[in-house]
């Protein structure tokens, strides 16, 4: 019998580790089932070029990514998607849309902490004001209410995200 696809929503702030984790995780299951990552500024490059920052073209996004979710995840993929998606109402939209299947990951991190880290430079640009709609400087991040997990990378390593992870796929498999 084939396994039933999972949607794993890892949602924060930039620079929370969501993508870092996702890939991690992408390597270790790809050796065992079939997954697909999606994450959100790869897919802005190919998938959204066409739609801004704002609230609106941040949702059209989201909504293409979610019908992407279900197609792969009716085909038995567990899917690793890596977005800020930073309004709870969207989420809440994936959550129905994509049923069971639907994860929501809460990669916890504080701001301070993800503008130390800044990892693509993003927020020290915002901060001098050269980008504009940025997720915890001009724009909010609406953290999730009831997530089904949540992983905080200011107290947990790496390893131990992974770890906490992959023990909550085999937990949602049965």
């Amino acid at each position: 019998m084939e396994k039933k696809g999972l949607v794993l929503w890892f949602t924060g702030l930039p620079g929370s580790g969501k993508t870092t984790i996702v890939k991690n995780i992408e390597t270790i299951l790809k050796k065992q089932e079939k997954v697909e990552v999606l994450d959100g500024d790869e897919l802005r490059k190919w998938l959204s070029s066409d739609v801004g920052f704002d609230k609106e073209g941040r949702e059209r996004h989201i909504k293409r990514v979610i019908k992407i979710s279900e197609m792969l995840s009716r085909n038995g993929v567990t899917v690793l998607v890596a977005l800020i998606s930073p309004y709870r109402n969207i989420r809440e939209e994936a959550r129905h849309l994509l049923g069971e299947s639907f994860k929501e990951i809460f990669v916890k991190c504080s701001l301070q902490t993800c503008i130390r880290r800044d990892p693509k430079g993003n927020y020290a640009r915002a901060l001098r004001g050269e980008i504009k709609e940025m997720t915890g400087i001009d724009d909010s991040y609406e953290e999730p209410l009831n997530p089904d997990l949540v992983i905080n990378t200011e107290i947990l390593s790496l390893q131990e995200s992974i770890d906490l992870v992959l023990n909550f796929i085999k937990n949602n498999r049965k």
